[in-house]
C-alpha cells in the first residue's frame, strides 16, 4: 500500500467515524454546545460523512472528486482548528484539527497532481 492510499484510508475513516458521532454520540452534542454551535451538530456531522464518502469513491473512481473532497474536508478543519482557539482550549485540544486540515490538504495537493 502507497503512501496516497493509507492516508486517504485514514482520512476518511476518521472523517465517517467523526461525522456519526457528531451525529448520534451525546458527548458530542456538549462538545458542540461547548463551542457555541449546537445548531451545525448536524450539519457538520453531514459534511464530514459526505467527506469520507468522497475521499474513498474519489480513491477508487475520480481523482477529481478526491480533490474535492480534501478541499472541502481541509476547510473544515481549519474551521474547527479557528472555533477552538477562539474558544480558547489548549493546543492540545485544538492540534488534531490542525493536523487534520495539514493531512487533507497534502492529500489535495497530491490529488491535484493526479492526471
Amino acid at each position: 500500500m502507497d503512501l496516497l492510499t493509507a492516508l486517504t484510508f485514514v482520512s476518511s475513516i476518521s472523517f465517517l467515524c467523526f461525522g456519526a458521532a457528531c451525529l448520534f454520540d451525546a458527548r458530542m452534542k456538549d462538545e458542540f454546545i461547548r463551542y457555541g454551535l449546537a445548531d451545525q451538530r448536524r450539519l457538520t456531522g453531514f459534511l464530514q460523512i459526505f467527506g469520507g464518502i468522497g475521499l474513498l469513491t474519489g480513491w477508487l473512481f475520480s481523482s477529481l472528486l478526491a480533490l474535492f473532497s480534501c478541499l472541502g474536508l481541509t476547510l473544515l478543519m481549519v474551521l474547527g482548528f479557528g472555533v477552538r482557539i477562539k474558544i480558547k482550549d489548549t493546543w492540545l485540544q485544538a492540534i488534531p484539527s490542525l493536523i487534520y486540515a495539514l493531512l487533507n490538504a497534502y492529500l489535495a495537493i497530491k490529488y491535484f497532481s493526479i492526471p
